[in-house]
């Protein structure tokens, strides 16, 4: 209750900011890869072309951000290029992959193109937007399935189409808007504080318009906060 109250008056704060430009800061300058640093793909995975971050999906791996975030709002764009599409990006991670793996420990946003299940044959609750603590991280889903939470509506758009997201996320509890509408979250996660991490899974993908509002620090403490990399 009480991370819920203070995720209410963290919203009321942020929206006396919202109307402040000055308040957010772009993650992503539309010309280079300023502000992120390769963790475990290739320089082949990762480039700028016409203002967009356009990602090759392969190797799989991610591309984290130069520093770590604790409460905040995070606004980004994305695209896939193919049918049944995986991305996502990682909210409160480490640094660096989970040991023999190639993803790391944190709260994952996902990005599903529409076909994913189909082709890949899973469940039709398999969709984008799901929430989840990867690699073991603790947090209860707002909306279950099974560990993960599932988004409430089916509100991604399909290939060559541009989606936005919206990821409100203050004190262990991540809140996600969808084009638009609040339809997913997650609450108690164990970690509150690391990197954003860009995710390379498989298939051509592509990100703009990527800038965060920092809000107050909640005072994440000991294991609530990943390892700093140097």
């Amino acid at each position: 209750m009480k991370n819920i109250l203070l995720f209410g008056l963290s919203l009321v704060f942020a929206g006396q900011l919202v109307a402040d430009e000055s308040a957010w800061k772009p993650l992503f300058n539309g010309h280079d890869l300023s502000g992120w640093a390769d963790v475990n793909t290739s320089p082949e995975t990762w480039w700028v072309e016409d203002g967009e971050l356009r990602c090759k999906g392969l190797p799989i791996g991610v591309m984290r951000s130069a520093q770590q975030y604790e409460n905040f709002i995070l606004e980004i764009e994305w695209m896939h290029e193919t049918a049944g599409g995986n991305s996502g990006v990682f909210i409160w991670s480490e640094g660096t992959p989970y040991p023999e793996k190639t993803l790391p420990k944190g709260v994952e946003v996902q990005m599903l193109e529409n076909e994913f299940y189909k082709i890949h044959n899973r469940v039709r609750g398999y969709v984008s937007g799901e929430l989840f603590g990867s690699m073991g991280l603790e947090v209860v889903p707002d909306n279950p399935r099974g560990a993960r939470s599932m988004s409430t509506e089916y509100r991604c758009k399909g290939k060559g189409e541009w989606n936005k997201y919206v990821v409100v996320a203050v004190d262990g509890v991540v809140k996600l808007s969808i084009n638009g509408k609040f339809v997913n979250g997650i609450r108690e996660s164990a970690r509150k504080k690391g990197y954003l991490c860009l995710e390379s899974e498989g298939a051509p993908v592509r990100f703009r318009n990527i800038r965060i509002m920092e809000l107050p620090s909640g005072g994440a403490s000991g294991d609530e906060i990943a390892a700093m990399v140097e």
